[in-house]
């Protein structure tokens, strides 16, 4: 499968479809070691890919959402080291504040801004000096962008997350390793939805390269995936 091979690993979090699995399937053919996760392997496409991964493959089912089953994840991997952490579970939602229920926004805000900080801050001392922490973030999350104020509950937990990314960030003023939140583009998956402007083709080799070019370069980025900086 690998045009190339690696001794690279990367943890993968939220691989189980969309963005995620494309993330999954691009790492295996730069011949990475990859573990990835999945909340629920009925629903799961991740399995699919075991068959050419050529062994650098690991699968790990956990819901962020629950800390005991990150505490058990993050048990599993103590002895491990990665060369990058990378979130990518969230969900997304079109409505606005006169339609949400507060519980359906509490489970945005739980799933999209305090569940990928949590693994962050769990799993950090799993990340080599050298190698980077990421997490899928969009540019709906940019208060600047926001010209238009449509799916603004969903802008307001990337807009969270970017938040606690950034205390994170001060508070690690000091970390040799590379922190992105990272805009994938309007991208056609279950959450982008048919009319996207871009293929997950499109997307994902992309953002992938503009990750890979960060290793090592300490500080926080927000960016896109060509590389470009997203206004906060």
């Amino acid at each position: 499968m690998p045009t190339q091979t690696s001794s690279k690993q990367l943890l993968l979090i939220g691989a189980s479809r969309g963005l995620g699995l494309a993330l999954a399937n691009e790492y295996l053919k730069r011949g990475w070691h990859v573990v990835a996760t999945e909340r629920d392997s009925n629903t799961s496409k991740l399995h699919d890919l075991l068959r050419i991964a050529q062994s650098r493959l690991e699968i790990a089912t956990v819901d962020i959402a629950h800390p005991d089953q990150v505490s058990a994840l993050r048990a599993r991997l103590a002895l491990r080291q990665f060369d990058m952490l990378f979130v990518n579970a969230g969900v997304g939602t079109r409505d606005m504040v006169a339609d949400i229920s507060t519980d359906e926004f509490i489970r945005m805000m739980v799933t999209n801004a305090l569940s990928p900080m949590r693994i962050v801050e769990s799993f950090q001392d799993l990340v080599l000096p050298t190698g980077a922490i990421g997490i899928m973030s969009s540019g709906q999350g940019s208060i600047t962008n926001n010209e238009n104020g449509h799916y603004e509950i969903y802008r307001a937990s990337k807009t969270a997350l970017n938040m606690l990314m950034r205390s994170f960030a001060a508070r690690h003023a000091d970390d040799p390793r590379a922190l992105l939140l990272m805009a994938p583009g309007w991208v056609r998956t279950d959450l982008g939805g048919p009319e996207a402007r871009l293929s997950v083709e499109d997307s994902i080799p992309n953002l992938a390269n503009t990750m890979d070019a960060q290793a090592g370069k300490p500080g926080l980025q927000y960016l896109d995936y060509l590389g470009r900086k997203v206004p906060w």
